[in-house]
């Protein structure tokens, strides 16, 4: 196939792009930077990968890129963890996703041949925050902000419904993996300062990096797949359990608790991400028999450090 991919630098995007790349198809990369992506994706070693230049705000040259090409899959969005969300924040979230996908759906819409196929980025903030529900796809959305932003966002990914594509939204969770998430949390356990958050009752859903990269191919490659998908593995934990399984394949204690009035006063409204949580089931990769690799917490961390 021939795909475009947008976020295709990022943690997710580049070992996406490269097991596509891997796999036989031909790949656009779509970047802000295009020597960073050129970097990441040199010539020699990816002879089916073309980078291009492109401004996610606005429509430009690139844009004939999504013409003929079979899928387009959207991972675009600044980082939600770990900063205070000031105004100008919460307007780059916002922005790096509803605006960034409303451009992306009209280039779409102005090819002359559409790809089949848009996999777009969402996220499992869009159920708002709970200490005792389970969510999955047939969930209503939350009223926060990030279930706000979520509904915006897949808002205008729907559009292209009208334009007769098949449409996946990947609510994902906490990806797990060498970098990420996991690079920000390793040094304090590192030193011994690991803790739970705050109660540590809050829901912690998460998935391995690999089954998020094999669900995103699955959806790719299998037609029947389609709506809302929740990109979590089927065992979510409290944030106290995924302390203890960290420090257990980091063979490190931690007993330092993380309070969370540190926390509202280091990220304000911003902590959410990290006092506040949701249980959230894979409930359509299941009907539709998505095999996971890594279906519980200490599997897959024990991957990720041994």
């Amino acid at each position: 196939m021939k795909i475009v991919v947008t976020g295709g630098t990022g943690f997710v995007g580049v070992k996406l792009v490269e097991q596509l790349h891997a796999l036989g198809d031909r790949l656009v990369v779509l970047a802000r930077n295009p020597q960073k992506a050129n970097r990441q994706f040199p010539k020699q070693l990816f002879p089916n990968i073309e980078v291009t230049g492109y401004t996610p705000f606005q429509l430009g040259d690139w844009a004939k890129q999504i013409a003929g090409c079979d899928a387009v899959i959207n991972l675009a969005g600044e980082p939600i963890a770990g900063v205070r969300w000031t105004a100008q924040r919460k307007q780059e979230i916002r922005d790096s996703r509803i605006l960034t996908t409303r451009v992306l759906v009209e280039a779409i819409a102005m090819a002359d041949v559409k790809p089949q196929t848009l996999i777009s980025g969402s996220a499992i903030g869009y159920y708002g925050t709970s200490l005792d529900k389970s969510f999955d796809e047939y969930s209503d959305a939350g009223n926060d902000f990030l279930a706000n932003v979520c509904k915006g966002w897949e808002a205008e990914a729907d559009k292209v419904m009208d334009l007769g594509l098949r449409l996946v939204k990947l609510r994902t969770g906490i990806v797990l993996g060498m970098g990420g998430a996991i690079a920000k949390m390793l040094p304090i356990f590192q030193v011994g300062g690991g803790g739970k958050i705050g109660s540590g009752k809050q829901w912690f859903s998460w998935i391995h990096r690999d089954d998020l990269l094999s669900l995103i191919i699955y959806a790719l490659t299998n037609p029947q797949v389609s709506g809302a998908v929740n990109a979590t593995a089927p065992n979510p934990v409290t944030n106290e359990d995924f302390t203890l399984a960290f420090a257990k394949a980091v063979q490190r204690p931690a007993f330092l608790p993380v309070p969370a009035a540190a926390l509202l006063l280091v990220f304000g409204e911003g902590a959410s991400v990290l006092l506040d949580g949701q249980k959230v089931l894979p409930h359509k990769a299941s009907i539709n028999q998505f095999s996971f690799q890594y279906p519980d917490i200490d599997s897959a961390l024990q991957q990720i450090f041994t």
